[in-house]
């Protein structure tokens, strides 16, 4: 690094190169060195080698993170890994514990917490604005893998890491560990509304992992959650938190489908009133990264990360909690993967 300029690279030819390498490219004092495929084990070592690279920024599926991140921090780069963080919490474990060696900054990229309408909910929980917080309701109807038909591919391979759970569900578990505490215990119910895709060539395939889950939470504090979220919906809808305090509610929606933005409102004895609403075109996507993707660059600089990034830290919390999501079926999955007694 010079002169405060940050040198990104980035491991990623889906998500990593059509959002995160533009944004760190027009973010001020970043440049991107360059953009490799996860599949390219020696361009990934290529890049993971340089000495002109601090930080590398990993958007590979999660069966390779593992492997991405340990070359990334032998090498003794800062590391952006994208979530889910691995394909459960023991790999989770052993990336936490290798940067954590490494000494090197680690962060994962649950970006939604620098989306605007997010933050503004999370800030007006903890100005009191509806008192103590008791009961959380998330909903999400999502048609991305319905609408048109997604093909077969890892997302919906478990054992590689894919799932709804993992996919989308992360971003809510990180965003309530991050507002409400630590979740101290969680259960879901999951669904797999279509059992078979085809891939780019049209073969079929048997689809192990979940396209929604309805799951029920509790953390430390004792704050009760549940969540019911769909990527296979018929028609995609805002999504709605609703927030139960001792004093009243706080309602949120986030429109995804006709305009990026939402609106929060307080329902109390007085009456309903809006504290925030926000509306503007473009990809939703880029509306987080872009104030992330300066928020990293300034981690890099400092050598440590701001007290609300999330890191590898955060990252392997959050593979507990889906991990005991997602339990029951990959149990199920792991007996039928034994061979039968006596073969």
């Amino acid at each position: 690094m010079s002169d405060g300029h940050v040198r990104v690279g980035v491991i990623g030819r889906g998500f990593g190169a059509r959002v995160v390498a533009p944004v760190f490219a027009q973010t001020e004092g970043c440049t991107v060195v360059d953009v490799v495929s996860p599949r390219d084990d020696a361009a990934v070592a290529k890049l993971c080698a340089r000495d002109d690279v601090d930080l590398v920024s990993i958007h590979s599926p999660p069966f390779l993170h593992l492997e991405h991140v340990r070359r990334a921090v032998a090498a003794r780069h800062a590391v952006l890994c994208d979530k889910p963080f691995g394909r459960n919490a023991g790999e989770a474990a052993q990336m936490l514990e290798l940067a954590r060696a490494a000494g090197v900054v680690h962060l994962v990229n649950y970006e939604f917490r620098c989306h605007p309408v997010r933050s503004q909910l999370r800030a007006l929980v903890r100005s009191g604005a509806v008192g103590e917080v008791e009961h959380v309701q998330w909903t999400s109807w999502l048609s991305g893998w319905r609408t048109p038909l997604r093909p077969f591919g890892w997302v919906f391979d478990a054992e590689q890491g894919g799932g709804w759970v993992r996919a989308y569900g992360s971003h809510n578990i990180d965003f309530l560990r991050w507002t409400f505490g630590e979740i101290a215990d969680a259960t879901a119910a999951l669904r797999t509304a279509i059992g078979e895709r085809p891939d780019s060539t049209g073969r079929l395939h048997r689809c192990t992992a979940e396209t929604g889950f309805t799951a029920t939470l509790c953390t430390e504090t004792g704050v009760s959650i549940a969540i019911d979220s769909t990527a296979t919906a018929p028609v995609e809808r805002p999504n709605r938190v609703t927030l139960i305090g001792r004093d009243g509610i706080l309602e949120m929606k986030s429109d995804n489908v006709h305009e990026i933005g939402g609106w929060i409102e307080r329902h109390d004895r007085n009456g309903t009133s809006e504290l925030f609403r926000l509306a503007q075109r473009g990809d939703n996507h880029r509306l987080e990264m872009l104030p992330w993707a300066e928020r990293v660059r300034d981690a890099v600089r400092r050598g440590t990360a701001d007290p609300d990034a999330p890191t590898f830290a955060d990252g392997l919390a959050c593979a507990v909690v889906m991990d005991g999501l997602t339990r029951d079926r990959d149990a199920a999955l792991s007996r039928a993967a034994r061979p039968p007694p006596g073969s």
